[in-house]
């Protein structure tokens, strides 16, 4: 469990009663943890090939969006530090309501998402590191790879291709250019959003914006993984079981585009 129960003033009374109703013990994990998982799921695509040393990691969630600054001048990623920013799509949906499909609303949410990264900006001057060019920018979330299937004008998503992807700024603000152009209808219609994420897309969209806006690097990577591709490589790695490459997915059946749950896969 992350955002939604470290915030809920009962949180932890409803996992008790999980506990009792299905025999689940579900833990609350810290920002960091949550941080670290997503780092471990990463951790392949930021193995030491360049000169670069830095790497700025963002995974977007339903409540919050974590930022993790890491050192990759070693053979294994860092964590230096990271934020936990109490801003994630569905938070942002709820507060700003049918607004987040207008110019003035969007603005708003890039405008407090960026109030959150302020002060992780001036304790580590990622800006600077980014001018030189050392730095390379990761993000995991449905928002990114949604950005990314639409960069690649896939007619149905496609992990594979978009998984790694290296997505430049100039076809990253065409993606989002898209997206703003786009009514609720239109995001609905669209094949690489669809029903399920229409009311989210955009509240993403605001939090990628608001990254790229402090920290404008000139591309980003794609990573369709997140905190259950870490728990397994965890697990994995825990129990001494030799493992090479980056997971696959939990199930060969579709997904629907950035929903970040495969059907028919377990769930926590």
């Amino acid at each position: 469990a992350t955002e939604a129960c470290r915030r809920a003033a009962n949180g932890r009374a409803f996992l008790d009663r999980v506990a009792r109703e299905t025999g689940l013990g579900i833990s609350i994990i810290s920002g960091r943890e949550e941080a670290e998982l997503a780092l471990e799921s990463c951790t392949p695509f930021l193995a030491s090939r360049d000169r670069r040393t830095r790497a700025l990691l963002f995974d977007i969630g339903g409540g919050s969006t974590e930022i993790a600054w890491v050192g990759i001048d070693g053979t294994t990623p860092r964590l230096i530090s990271f934020v936990s920013a109490p801003v994630g799509v569905v938070t942002l949906a709820e507060q700003y309501g049918a607004s987040i499909h207008t110019p003035l609303g969007y603005e708003a949410m890039v405008a407090q998402v960026r109030d959150h990264l302020r002060d992780f900006e001036a304790i580590h001057c990622i800006g600077r590191e980014i001018a030189r060019d050392n730095v390379r920018l990761l993000g995991t979330s449905g928002t990114v790879t949604t950005l990314a299937g639409l960069a690649l004008g896939l007619e149905r998503y496609s992990r594979v291709a978009v998984d790694g992807l290296v997505l430049g700024a100039d076809r990253a603000e065409a993606a989002l250019d898209l997206l703003r152009s786009l009514d609720l209808a239109g995001l609905r219609a669209h094949p690489c959003v669809g029903r399920d994420r229409a009311d989210y897309v955009m509240p993403g969209c605001a939090i990628f914006d608001a990254i790229r806006r402090t920290w404008p690097a000139d591309a980003v990577t794609v990573a369709d993984r997140g905190l259950r591709d870490g728990m397994l490589l965890r697990m994995i790695r825990d129990a001494g079981i030799p493992h090479h490459g980056p997971p696959r997915p939990l199930s060969t059946r579709s997904r629907r585009p950035g929903s970040g749950q495969t059907p028919g896969a377990l769930q926590t």
